[in-house]
């Protein structure tokens, strides 16, 4: 995928139907915040005793604003962790105005991918903040009186992406690992390894799955969106065995069983689309 279109994520840039954010309790203490706007992402928060734990802030002050708003209906509390399941801006152009003294939270590849956005004329006005503590494979936060797993999946929808799991509500924050009915944009990742953390990740004691975009999920719709993938990635790998080019893979994809998910060409997020990053990584091996 190109850096232009992964930097374009995600997606949309308005949603047709416009409709309030929504709150919705997943647990003891947390909540699913899920976006009026698909160009900025979906949130998940977590009350504590003393703290509260933020994932993804949305993609400015302004969408930063409106989380921290629902955010103050909950709880007074200070925002003490933000954690940024990838580094697109749209996850975390949010991070200066949800929690200004909050510590931020990803993988060593989201901070040096966001220290490098920094600098582009294009995101100098965004509210980027690099994380203040990184992991390569896994941290465990305590929350008082709950327990958070953040962990690396391995290379997905980018090189980079965490994954936040919730034990005790039986719940997760996928960050773009997850779209609700949707085809998604694909980063510089892995599709086949996508396909393996989605696996595992269904392996879970799961109630709620909190998507990157649109609205949230069962592990039903998360079991149908790794079943997009694998299809997907099984028709490619198996019309380019035959020696079919990419454009003749690109006319002989048959989606009907997906017909209701969304695409958007603009932003390299099709049937088409997908197949072409996973022809591209078959080739490459």
């Amino acid at each position: 995928m190109s850096m232009r279109a992964a930097l374009l994520l995600p997606i949309v840039l308005v949603s047709a139907l416009a409709a309030q954010p929504s709150v919705t309790p997943l647990g003891h203490g947390l909540y699913a915040y899920i976006s009026d706007n698909d160009a900025s992402a979906n949130s998940t928060f977590l009350v504590g005793d003393a703290a509260i734990l933020v994932v993804d802030t949305g993609l400015n002050a302004s969408e930063g604003t409106k989380l921290l708003h629902a955010i103050r209906q909950v709880s007074s509390l200070p925002v003490k962790y933000i954690v940024n399941t990838h580094y697109h801006p749209d996850h975390q152009g949010g991070n200066a105005t949800v929690g200004r003294a909050a510590q931020v939270i990803n993988t060593d590849f989201t901070r040096q991918r966001t220290e490098a956005l920094m600098k582009a004329p294009a995101f100098t006005a965004v509210g980027l903040r690099p994380a203040e503590l990184t992991f390569q494979q896994h941290l465990t936060l305590h929350v008082d009186p709950h327990t958070v797993e953040i962990y690396f999946p391995g290379k997905a929808h980018t090189s980079g992406d965490a994954l936040v799991y919730f034990p005790q509500q039986r719940a997760i924050a996928m960050g773009d690992l997850f779209l609700n009915r949707s085809s998604p944009a694909m980063d510089e990742g892995s599709v086949a390894n996508w396909i393996a953390a989605l696996d595992k990740t269904l392996e879970l004691p799961l109630d709620h799955i909190v998507p990157g975009h649109f609205e949230l999920g069962t592990k039903a719709d998360l079991s149908r969106f790794r079943d997009y993938l694998s299809d997907l990635y099984q028709q490619v790998q198996t019309l380019k065995q035959k020696h079919e080019t990419l454009d003749q893979v690109r006319r002989e994809l048959h989606m009907e069983k997906f017909s209701d998910f969304r695409q958007y060409p603009k932003f390299e997020a099709t049937f088409s689309d997908n197949a072409a990053v996973i022809y591209q990584e078959l080739q490459a091996h």
